[in-house]
């Protein structure tokens, strides 16, 4: 693995078939559609099961499709300019433009309202988390960490972020305000536990972790407490996602 992309998916602890090199899978629901990426493209294909369509066609990677909550956008990641970063396309795959300029950029996700994008950097000579307005302008740090930073996720109200960041060598899920500030350590644990997703209600947090020495899917409370496991087939738990009524 020794392109800057596949750097990047394995430092993020994503899931194991990412890990190992497979394309990355993580699925952003826009409108009736999920959009996700194989082969270094995107896909679309109704929530409700039906035919898929392929989005984009180009000789790079696209990756990391997030759907803008109104189902009218889709931001994903693409090294077609040479570097990885964040791009922004409509839904019917018109108007498809750059929104960073700087190495690497990845994992775009879209706060509630649709007016801001987190996403993970390494402009800086690390991997942190970003945040933007939606089209690109006032891209602003919002962690500042030797470590790794990576899979930004927006409590349903806009008011959080969680991640799964790297301190001391370990990755555990913290979170912090939307503005960066009153960082929380959520999980203490020597496996990976990474790629947070909060529950609809915002009361639960899904993510997945290799706690118990295989990659399996977890859900705790908000606050961090009571996690438990609910998959236990080895390399399946990676990139959980909760369905909109959150059961």
């Amino acid at each position: 693995m020794s392109s800057p992309l596949a750097g990047l998916l394995a430092v993020l602890a994503l899931s194991a078939a990412v890990g190992c090199g497979g394309s990355s899978a993580k699925v952003a629901t826009t409108d009736a559609l999920v959009a996700f990426s194989r082969g270094g493209e995107i896909y679309v294909v109704r929530a409700d099961s039906g035919p898929e369509r392929r989005l984009t066609r180009t000789r790079a990677k696209d990756i990391a499709p997030a759907g803008s909550p109104d189902g009218r956008k889709i931001a994903f990641a693409s090294d077609r300019d040479g570097k990885l970063e964040v791009y922004l396309m409509n839904a019917d795959v018109s108007g498809q433009r750059r929104l960073t300029r700087t190495p690497e950029d990845a994992f775009p996700a879209w706060s509630p309202d649709g007016r801001k994008i987190a996403f993970v950097s390494d402009r800086d000579s690390n991997l942190e988390l970003y945040v933007m307005n939606a089209d690109g302008s006032g891209q602003r740090r919002l962690t500042r960490n030797p470590g790794v930073d990576g899979s930004p996720t927006w409590s349903p109200d806009g008011r959080r972020i969680a991640c799964g960041c790297e301190r001391g060598g370990n990755f555990d899920i913290y979170v912090m305000t939307a503005d960066g500030n009153g960082r929380r350590r959520l999980t203490r644990h020597r496996g990976v536990d990474a790629d947070p997703t909060w529950s609809p209600d915002g009361l639960r947090i899904a993510f997945e972790s290799k706690r118990d020495g295989e990659f399996g899917i977890y859900v705790m409370n908000a606050d961090g407490r009571e996690p438990r496991r609910l998959t236990r087939n080895g390399r399946d738990g990676g990139d959980p996602g909760w369905s909109p009524d959150g059961r």
